[in-house]
């Protein structure tokens, strides 16, 4: 079953690797799909394509730059078998001396895409693991933006799509509080929002979601009032990670024991209530004698 977007790659690759402890996040400064674990101080990067081309093989190359765990992704076609994109002892050899790790998927009508790791990147066969000294800003830029996204809100291979990176965030966040204040200056909305830089992207205005009323005075534009309902989903997701909203079923110490005592006065009701069936029981025995 052949795919028809790139994108469609992301989600089983992004299982298998949740699997093996990585938080994933998807389209990180250019890259697929980035993932860290803390066991690991370099990242995880994958470059997905539909089939094996130069341009995957290019990209992996410039990603080997940023971090030596480099995976290329692309879909097993079992249609096209035989074809040079699909010759894959040939395509494992060459991905091997690259230092790349190579990942096909298989896509099947009526069960789950199989993940098959043809080889792993050159790095993780190395007895002493040291963190990569190459590319050491563009890694810490990189991590720097994985780190402040506060979630997954993109598609990897995504392509003319408006992403949702770090910064939009930070411009919603304030976009939030000043739909909320009506009109507020930059330092208020630094202090509610926690965005240090919330003057620069209220002067910037890179979006056209404000405008300055005066010196120190901005509201909300309609453009800013339809990015906050298109983005609502995120927000909220952001709010419940920064209070600590409970969900059902999520309980803290206290009602827990709360719980507990409550199933004892129910187990010890039910208790009572048995005993008094069976003493009317043998009353009423008594009087029929």
């Amino acid at each position: 079953m052949a795919v028809k977007y790139e994108t469609e790659l992301y989600s089983p690759l992004k299982a298998f690797f949740e699997k093996q402890g990585f938080l994933i996040k998807a389209e990180v400064r250019h890259c697929d799909l980035v993932g860290v674990r803390s066991d690991q101080d370099d990242p995880l990067i994958v470059e997905m394509k539909k089939t094996f081309n130069l341009s995957l093989l290019l990209q992996g190359m410039q990603r080997l730059k940023l971090s030596p765990f480099v995976y290329l992704a692309v879909e097993r076609n079992r249609s096209k078998r035989g074809a040079v994109n699909q010759r894959w002892s040939e395509l494992t050899a060459l991905c091997h001396q690259l230092g790349l790790g190579l990942i096909t998927v298989t896509f099947y009508k009526t069960k789950s895409p199989f993940i098959d790791v043809l080889c792993e990147p050159a790095a993780l066969n190395r007895t002493k693991r040291t963190p990569s000294r190459k590319g050491g800003v563009r890694r810490q830029r990189l991590l720097r933006e994985f780190e402040e996204r506060s979630g997954d809100y993109n598609t990897g291979g995504s392509t003319r799509r408006q992403l949702v990176t770090a910064y939009r965030e930070k411009a919603l966040r304030v976009a939030s509080a000043l739909r909320t204040q009506g009109e507020a200056s930059p330092a208020v909305l630094a202090r509610e929002t926690g965005v240090g830089s919330a003057a620069a992207i209220l002067q910037k205005n890179y979006y056209g979601w404000f405008e300055r009323l005066s010196r120190g005075k901005y509201v909300l534009t309609i453009k800013g009032a339809q990015a906050l309902t298109e983005h609502s989903h995120m927000l909220e997701d952001h709010d419940t990670l920064e209070h600590g909203i409970m969900v059902p079923g999520s309980l803290d110490s206290s009602e827990d024991f709360i719980v507990e005592e409550l199933g004892e006065i129910a187990e010890a009701t039910e208790q009572y209530r048995a005993l008094q069936d069976e003493v009317s029981g043998h009353s009423s025995k008594s009087t029929v004698k």
